[in-house]
């Protein structure tokens, strides 16, 4: 299992936002929608072995899984109608017990921290970090978890956080890259086993 947490923090934790606006009035939540789709997407095929967990503003989890989606398109607004149908849904979520809010897409009240806590039970935390280790002196694990910013950095209490979670923290190449576009490298570098398989 592939996973990526992304942690947005000026996007909308509520249903009132408009899909016209989703770089503007929404807090860059198109940046978070791009994220989904590199995630997932493939050339007419979706991974199903991928699992995202959107952090909205350290106050909702929303967790897409890979196996289970259904109505997931490759464009921005059409990803950011199923976060709006999910936050739609958020006084369902009771605590950390998640709402189903559509076909695999999951709501709950969490925050980075715990969302990152569950994850790093479950495989190798690695941060994506420009001031990282270069990727390729890293093995890529086999159940890696890629923790992102959205256009901001991350804050100090993410920081904290992924200094004690974190298993590596790595930097893609020698430019800085956008989230989405970090996602599809990472993507590549575990597709091709470290870049020594094609």
């Amino acid at each position: 299992m592939r996973q990526f947490i992304v942690s947005g923090h000026e996007v909308p934790t509520t249903a009132e936002f408009s899909l016209s606006d989703l770089a503007g009035g929404a807090g860059r939540l198109d940046v978070l929608c791009r994220c989904v789709s590199s995630a997932f997407f493939l050339s007419h095929a979706i991974r199903e072995d991928v699992r995202v967990h959107l952090v909205l503003a350290d106050a909702f989890a929303i967790r897409f899984e890979g196996s289970e989606l259904r109505r997931l398109n490759p464009d921005e607004r059409s990803t950011a109608a199923l976060i709006r149908k999910a936050l739609g849904e958020r006084e369902e979520a009771v605590g950390h017990m998640e709402v189903e809010t559509s076909p695999g897409v999951h709501l709950s009240r969490r925050g980075f921290e715990p969302v990152l806590e569950t994850a790093a039970g479950e495989g190798t935390v690695i941060q994506l970090h420009e001031e990282g280790d270069p990727v390729v002196e890293v093995a890529p694990p086999e159940d890696p978890v890629f923790v992102l910013s959205d256009h901001h950095d991350f804050s100090a209490h993410e920081t904290d956080l992924l200094s004690e979670h974190a298993d590596e923290r790595v930097r893609l190449g020698p430019e800085r890259l956008h989230a989405n576009h970090a996602i599809t490298v990472a993507h590549n570098w575990l597709d091709t086993e470290g870049y020594s398989r094609y």
